[in-house]
């Protein structure tokens, strides 16, 4: 459908080198954007890259670390040059730590904080800029379910993700007069390299999210996908602000 289409659309996607930025740079890509990857892992970035162009799409890696804005800033300028503008956004670069709070550093607070809030907010101002140069533009923020429902052990992590929800309605508030749809998608619990291991190690864990969720699965990060290129496209045109939550309905209760 033409309400889909990003032919001759950039993206850039954050953290798209592995798990769900990686899921939806793919996505991107064969909806027909041009897309650029950014993570912090160089040979990670050209690796990913290098994937989804043998499968006759478009993609490029530029080796970033969001929490330091000169190298956003730096992102920024190679994309205008190499494409001519940004009309895509996706903020998918996180982290997550555990444990309780009572135990929990400086060092781990900030390493969460860094990435999933200060980096995405960096991302997000130096692009705007250049969207609301054009007097459009597509932003979408990967949060979590956890902004909406607390778990134990992952309070700092909830925190970032609700302060990502938050920014998200700030920003479409600021940002809808020069037309610039700012969203969310919230994943529920999703495998990927993030968290494999410890839900390997932890079994009672991961059966426990499963028995909270209606449709009895974890997510994939294939299931991210859609509701990404929706977001992006012109099907979402008079959508901004909200936070999508793609949780199997893991928060109906």
């Amino acid at each position: 459908m033409i309400l889909f289409d990003l032919k001759g659309r950039v993206a850039i996607v954050t953290g798209g080198n592995r798990g769900i930025g990686f899921a939806v740079a793919g996505g991107l890509a064969k909806a027909g954007a041009a897309v650029v990857i950014a993570n912090r892992n160089a040979d990670a970035g050209q690796k990913a890259a290098l994937t989804i162009s043998n499968k006759g799409f478009k993609a490029t890696a530029v080796s970033t670390d969001v929490s330091e804005k000169s190298s956003v800033a730096n992102l920024v300028t190679r994309v205008v040059e190499d494409f001519g503008r940004i009309d895509i956004l996706v903020n998918s670069a996180g982290v997550i730590d555990r444990g309780p709070v009572e135990e929990f550093s400086e060092t781990q607070y900030d390493y969460i904080m860094d990435i999933n809030l200060k980096g995405l907010f960096f991302c997000c101002q130096l692009v705007g800029k250049e969207m609301i140069k054009r007097g459009r533009g597509k932003i979408i923020n990967i949060s979590s379910n956890v902004s909406e429902v607390i778990q134990a052990g992952r309070v700092v992590y909830a925190a970032s993700k609700a302060g990502v929800s938050h920014l998200t309605r700030g920003l479409a508030l600021e940002w809808a007069r020069h037309n610039i749809n700012v969203n969310a998608i919230g994943p529920g619990p999703t495998i990927t390299e993030l968290n494999r291991k410890y839900f390997e190690d932890n079994p009672a864990d991961l059966q426990e999210r499963i028995d909270s969720i209606p449709m009895a699965r974890v997510g994939d990060p294939q299931d991210l996908v859609g509701a990404a290129i929706f977001l992006a496209s012109d099907a979402s045109s008079y959508v901004t602000g909200q936070t999508l939550l793609v949780d199997g309905g893991s928060t109906i209760w």
